[in-house]
Order: C-alpha cells, then sequence, then structure tokens
C-alpha cells in the first residue's frame, strides 16, 4: 500500500519549513506531489518546486483535457486565482509514497479521486499571533508586497480550517508545531509507522 501524506495548515504555519524537511529524510522515502497554480510567483519561489506556475491560458487547456484531479478558485483582491492538481503520467498512488502541501477541500477531493485508504493528512497548527507576524515578514520581503492579500488570506483560513470542518473530514492527528526539530521528529516517527502498516494509528 502507498499512501499520499497530505500536509495541512493554516498560512504561516510552518507548512513549506516542515515539507522540505520531511522530504530530506530519506529513508521516509517521498515524492514530491507538486501542485499548479495560476498566481503569480513570488520573490525566491521556483517553478515546478513550489508550484508549477500556469498561465490562465494553459489552465482552461489542461482542464479541456480532462487532466485537473481537484481545483480549488480563490476571489482575490488581484483577480481569480486557481490551485489544483494535475494528473501527471508518473503520478503512481499504487507504487510510490508521496508528500503534498495542500489545503482541507484539496484534500477531500484528493481522497474521493484515489480512495481514502491512500490519502493520510498531516495537519499542522500554530498560535494565530506568531502566524500573523511570520506572514507579515514574508510579505514584507516581497518585491511588491500584497498586505491585503495577505490579511485576506489569514481572515478566510478561520473559515477553511474551522474545528467543524477538521472534525468532519476526521483529520487527526494535529501536530503543534511550536518547536520546529521536535514538530519534524514527531511526523516522521508518525510517517514511518503508517508506512510500516501500523492500521492504529491509520485509523485513530
Amino acid at each position: 500500500m502507498s499512501y499520499i501524506f497530505c500536509l495541512m495548515g493554516k498560512s504561516s504555519s510552518g507548512k513549506d519549513t516542515v515539507y522540505r524537511r520531511l522530504l530530506e529524510e530519506h529513508q521516509l522515502g517521498l515524492q514530491r506531489l507538486v501542485t499548479g497554480t495560476t498566481r503569480p510567483i513570488r520573490e525566491g519561489e521556483c517553478d515546478g518546486k513550489e508550484y508549477y506556475f500556469y498561465t490562465n491560458e494553459a489552465y482552461e487547456q489542461l482542464r479541456a483535457e480532462g487532466k485537473i484531479i481537484e481545483c480549488r478558485a480563490y476571489d482575490t483582491i488581484h483577480g481569480i486565482w486557481n490551485y489544483f492538481t494535475v494528473a501527471r503520467e508518473e503520478l503512481d498512488v499504487d507504487a510510490q509514497d508521496y508528500l503534498t502541501i495542500n489545503t482541507l477541500e484539496a484534500y477531500l477531493q484528493l481522497r474521493e479521486y484515489f480512495g481514502s485508504e491512500h490519502l493520510i493528512p498531516i495537519y499542522l497548527e500554530v498560535d494565530d499571533g506568531l502566524r500573523l507576524q511570520r506572514a507579515l515578514d514574508r510579505e514584507k520581503m516581497q518585491a511588491e508586497p500584497k498586505y491585503k492579500e495577505m490579511c485576506r488570506r489569514f481572515l478566510a483560513d478561520e473559515e477553511d480550517f474551522s474545528s467543524d470542518k477538521l472534525c468532519d473530514a476526521q483529520i487527526q492527528p494535529i501536530f503543534k508545531n511550536e518547536v520546529l526539530e521536535q514538530t519534524v521528529a514527531q511526523i516522521c516517527e508518525y510517517i514511518q509507522k503508517i508506512q510500516a502498516g501500523d492500521k492504529w494509528i491509520i485509523s485513530k
């Protein structure tokens, strides 16, 4: 049995950092499942690493070809930004374990597409005050900071990752990302138990 480990959390909860660290843990054998987006690339991002960056026209072509597994559209102050997963030829959940960063909505769509037996949620939780400070510090580093969009995204997360929605989707366990090294170690242990076939952990 192979799995897609889906890393989730509100904005600035440390997902990107934890994601990179987990991929560096070679004993886990995880491959990137990189999603696509039509939003503009940010300072320091690389196409194919954080996301595959598409034009709106390229996105519509993928939709027309039936290659979009799941998609979320966000009405930002800069227009509609789409985030989506593309069905690629090399994507084989029967033979390889993957790691992806995604939203709760996307997780549910992926679970519907691949089957619940293949999808394993990993949820990060961080104090709201710390998240807001992190988001502000990151936005300041951009060539053209988008503070209004940052605030919109921060507030939208309260609805997107509400406790009721997490409960309905049976998202557990929740990892409090307070000390990075400890968080990564805990998640590594969890993933290894899943890979070893610990059914009690999977159904917990």
